[in-house]
């Protein structure tokens, strides 16, 4: 196993953006701004900003835990972006909140261009505080060439954890909570989390989730609590609305009654979600969890997870939502950046990326807007015996949480499950 989270270490200290939130920086606006002319330039066509991109780095900054994520930047999207002029460098960090705070520093020291982070592969909540912040660029998402196959009617598509995008970042991939269980071990799986929950209370010891702030144990939160409140349109729209008290306590009191069955009763957490994979690997418990269900396909093939492993379907649906590309508003290589962003919608490059022996993350495209041939070869992916088809998967997608809603549910676990203050 690799790392916990146990009582004795609590959770991992939350990362904090509220200085970034504080901040008092002018707001993102159209046109885009051409950093290499004065401050009232604009990129007034596509040809503009592919001109300028040539003999740019770009410096693209995203969380590193991710292999075929990594790979697939290296070795598809990098040399398509060096076709084009444009040099592409892949900055891993371990949060993305990273990259904002350094983008947020830069800012509050004046320094408005010429920053080091030029592209981020960004979260909804670190994207929410960075709005807040005026941290990034906004406006320039509509002269991407390659937004034309994107729907524009699509809701994933137009907020961000609650937030608008209004134009401040674009689409990648699309992504769909999901459980992943052991078909061997679990023979009759459960079809909701409260009938999951039941399942733990009579077989403890095989379950567990990993310990939030960690994205996927976050996710797991918010999906338990439209679980104990009846549904999305049951959870107040923010953590301070009336009624949100009485809902997270009814999640803290259900989580914290299936604290004694969990793994090791409870007593330690995954830390993340690749300590919990590990464990479903080596049989010590039999359910897992990811927001990229995709990628499970290639950890069936290459033996580490059992071929028995099964995406567990939920009747009431689970979470979804939509993987963004940012660019900040002191870039050094905007244009740059907006060529790799237009890039990484092509469809080419959305298939390459669909495939699960590449990275397997779902598209963002609108595939009747695809041309023919390329919508043939995303029909022709080879089907799983793992994970059922995206328009399934996400029948019933449940919409995400406000992004203010995160760090108090994080908090919460931790005051109400994790120390054991019931």
């Amino acid at each position: 196993m690799r790392r916990t989270t146990t009582r004795r270490t609590r959770a991992r200290a939350l990362g904090t953006l509220a200085t970034a939130a504080a901040v008092a920086l002018s707001a993102c606006a159209a046109p885009v701004s051409n950093r290499t002319g004065t401050a009232d330039d604009g990129y007034a066509s596509w040809e503009d900003v592919a001109a300028d991109a040539r003999g740019q780095e770009v410096s693209l900054w995203m969380w590193g835990g991710d292999e075929k994520g990594n790979a697939y930047v290296d070795d598809v999207l990098a040399p398509a972006a060096a076709d084009q002029g444009v040099t592409l460098r892949r900055v891993p960090v371990a949060d993305t909140a990273d990259a904002l705070n350094r983008v947020v520093s830069e800012l509050q020291a004046g320094q408005d261009s010429d920053g080091a982070v030029d592209l981020v592969w960004v979260n909804g909540e670190n994207f929410r505080t960075g709005q807040q912040a005026g941290a990034w660029e906004c406006g320039w998402t509509d002269l991407l060439p390659n937004s034309a196959y994107l729907d524009p009617t699509d809701p994933l598509l137009a907020e961000d954890f609650g937030t608008p995008v209004e134009g401040c970042e674009s689409p990648w991939h699309k992504a769909q909570f999901a459980l992943a269980y052991d078909a061997a071990d679990v023979q009759h799986p459960p079809t909701s989390l409260t009938e999951l929950f039941d399942w733990a209370r009579a077989h403890p010891g095989r379950f567990t989730y990993p310990a939030p702030p960690d994205f996927t144990g976050s996710a797991f939160l918010r999906q338990s609590l439209y679980e104990v409140t009846g549904g999305p349109e049951q959870v107040p729209a923010g953590p301070d609305d009336d009624g949100a008290a009485g809902a997270t306590s009814a999640l803290w009191a259900e989580l914290a009654d299936l604290e004694p069955s969990l793994w090791r009763g409870g007593d330690t957490y995954p830390r993340d979600a690749a300590a919990l994979d590990d464990l479903f690997a080596g049989d010590q418990v039999d359910f897992t969890m990811t927001y990229g269900p995709a990628t499970l396909d290639a950890r069936v093939a290459d033996g580490t997870f059992p071929e028995t492993t099964r995406v567990l379907t939920l009747d009431d649906g689970t979470l979804g939502n939509a993987s963004f590309l940012a660019i900040p508003a002191n870039a050094a290589h905007q244009a740059g950046a907006m060529v790799v962003a237009d890039l990484a919608l092509a469809p080419e490059q959305q298939l390459a990326k669909a495939d699960p022996a590449v990275w397997g993350q779902y598209p963002v495209l609108e595939l009747d807007r695809v041309p023919d041939d390329l919508a043939e070869q995303f029909a022709d992916l080879a089907p799983s015996t793992v994970v059922p088809p995206f328009d399934e998967l996400s029948r019933g997608a449940d919409p995400e949480l406000s992004a203010d809603w995160v760090a108090p549910l994080e908090r919460g676990w931790r005051d109400n499950v994790l120390t054991g203050q019931r």
